[in-house]
């Protein structure tokens, strides 16, 4: 799908962040590279093989089972999960993160058009924040406006698409949502507002 095949009459794309506009595997992986880091200076561990061991553990169970991985392999302290959360929120990358190719040629000629580019994401605000704020957006981040869900009130409930709609003065047919999961298409339903699956203009697999 590209831009030129989505209703004309739309004036505001919404997007999710993660998987969405990026990869969340690219945030995820310089992370545990920079905890594998940590934890060999201050425990004499070796940074290459907790790496080795976070990744598969990422790829077998996500994310939520790479801690666990981690301590189950080499006996970490579990005092050592709070700074692995604190780095999750605040961490500054080696490397900037980058859209997937089609979804800056889309949000390119959404901009190009005269429309509005919104962000809509659910996850804990400072995390996501973090992340927006390492992406290499080519110029548009001049354009994008911001909600954290979570603010208002996780999706699938449509609090933060409502305050957007308010604070915009748009009607629910100018919108259209693009998200990659269940959640975000509940959300666009419960919102009033049409959906368009990102991977209608993506492959999830390549940037």
């Amino acid at each position: 799908m590209v831009y030129n095949e989505i209703d004309p009459r739309k004036q505001a794309f919404v997007f999710e962040l993660d998987n969405v506009l990026y990869p969340e595997k690219d945030y995820l992986l310089q992370v545990y590279y920079l905890f594998a880091t940590f934890l060999e200076y201050t425990e004499m561990l070796d940074a290459k093989a907790m790496l080795n061991v976070m990744t598969v553990a990422y790829e077998e169970y996500g994310h939520e089972g790479v801690f666990d991985a981690l301590q189950k392999e080499f006996n970490i302290d579990i005092k050592y999960a709070q700074n692995f959360q604190i780095l999750l929120g605040n961490a500054k990358l080696p490397l900037k993160l980058l859209l997937y190719q089609q979804m800056l040629d889309l949000m390119q000629e959404i901009v190009i058009d005269r429309k509005k580019l919104f962000i809509v994401t659910n996850g804990n605000p400072q995390q996501q924040l973090n992340k927006i704020r390492q992406i290499e957006w080519h110029g548009l981040e001049q354009y994008l406006i911001c909600y954290f869900a979570n603010e208002y009130a996780a999706k699938p409930e449509p609090d933060a698409i409502h305050t957007l709609i308010h604070e915009h003065n748009l009607q629910r047919r100018d919108l259209v949502m693009i998200g990659n999961i269940k959640t975000d298409e509940l959300s666009a339903e419960a919102s009033g507002i049409d959906y368009i699956n990102a991977g209608s203009f993506i492959n999830t697999s390549s940037k």
